[in-house]
């Protein structure tokens, strides 16, 4: 189970019995860098943990890396040499216990030719000579039982199967079987990141013990998606955080929080009114069990600290984060 820490446990505005009294995980990903292009120190990589549970008293750190296949259709994928070696992530999840942080390991995957890795996708029905779901799934399943047996060695709170591998999730019985042999090695808690507005799509959230996804949510539209994934769980009878959430620090981006690539100039009120939204909007719903904020980068220190990127370090949105957290 996850670790918490003793807090007071207040509503969010007073007079209302109705609020989530309980948000089991107040967390943030922490992002490592793609250690094919960047190198980092221990010391970097602590003070990093350190400033970003500073900066919004979060309680829950998600260790999240990337491994890489060449293309969307690429049915290899390489971990060696592009994530964190064993012993830095090692390192990192004692530290995070130092800090008082449950940890949830997060193995990722993107492609490097840039497509993102939603478009990872293969014909239903086999031809000879084209890449098969078969293979990747292979080659996916050795990659993430192999990051279960290190989850299982440090003793991470809880562990994601997967992000945001859209058209992946349609493959049921794939999904099933690679579950099945994460428990072999792994006997924490798994959950599986699906996308925004996807939430009612995957058929085998009975397979995992957490229904969580990447809430990047307009902030006009909280009330409507809420009561759509609400079904979900429902259904499921699992419990539900965001595995993702936030919103870039840049004029317009609370109305599509998703585009990364959307150009706009700094903002940085427009992104704490998001998150103070999100957060209001959440709280009320008994069944959201949680947050993690997208997202603190390992090598935050070397960019400016004024951004109209996702992070929230240094701007008022992480005072927003810390005052939800905190509470």
């Amino acid at each position: 189970m996850l670790v918490k820490r003793e807090k007071e446990k207040k509503s969010l505005r007073a007079g209302r019995p109705a609020d989530n009294e309980e948000i089991m995980i107040r967390g943030f990903t922490f992002l490592f860098a793609n250690r094919e292009r960047t190198q980092v120190s221990p010391e970097e990589t602590r003070e990093s943990l350190r400033a970003m549970e500073s900066a919004t008293a979060c309680d829950t750190a998600v260790l999240a890396f990337g491994a890489l296949q060449d293309t969307p259709q690429s049915e290899t994928i390489e971990y060696k040499g592009a994530v964190p070696s064993d012993e830095e992530l090692k390192s990192a999840a004692a530290y995070c216990r130092e800090l008082g942080l449950s940890v949830i390991l997060k193995p990722m995957l993107n492609c490097r030719n840039g497509v993102w890795r939603a478009y990872i996708d293969f014909f239903d029905h086999p031809a000879p000579c084209e890449p098969k779901w078969s293979r990747w799934f292979e080659s996916y399943t050795d990659y993430i039982v192999r990051y279960a047996a290190l989850a299982a060695e440090i003793k991470a709170d809880m562990l994601m199967i997967g992000c945001e591998l859209v058209q992946s999730e349609r493959k049921d019985g794939y999904w099933r079987t690679l579950v099945e042999k994460v428990r072999t090695v792994y006997q924490g808690e798994i959950t599986y990141n699906t996308d925004k507005y996807q939430e009612d799509a995957v058929s085998w959230w009975d397979a995992v013990d957490y229904i969580s996804s990447s809430g990047y949510y307009p902030v006009d539209q909280w009330d409507e998606n809420l009561d759509r994934i609400e079904t979900v769980v429902r259904r499921f009878k699992k419990p539900f955080f965001f595995a993702e959430c936030g919103c870039p620090s840049r004029s317009g981006s609370s109305f599509i929080p998703n585009d990364w690539t959307r150009k706009g100039e700094l903002n940085l009120e427009e992104q704490a009114v998001y998150y103070t939204t999100m957060f209001e909007k959440a709280i009320v719903r008994p069944w959201v069990q949680g947050f993690v904020c997208w997202a603190h980068l390992e090598t935050y220190a070397r960019f400016p600290i004024i951004n109209d990127d996702y992070s929230v370090f240094g701007k008022p949105a992480s005072q927003a984060v810390k005052r939800f957290y905190a509470r």
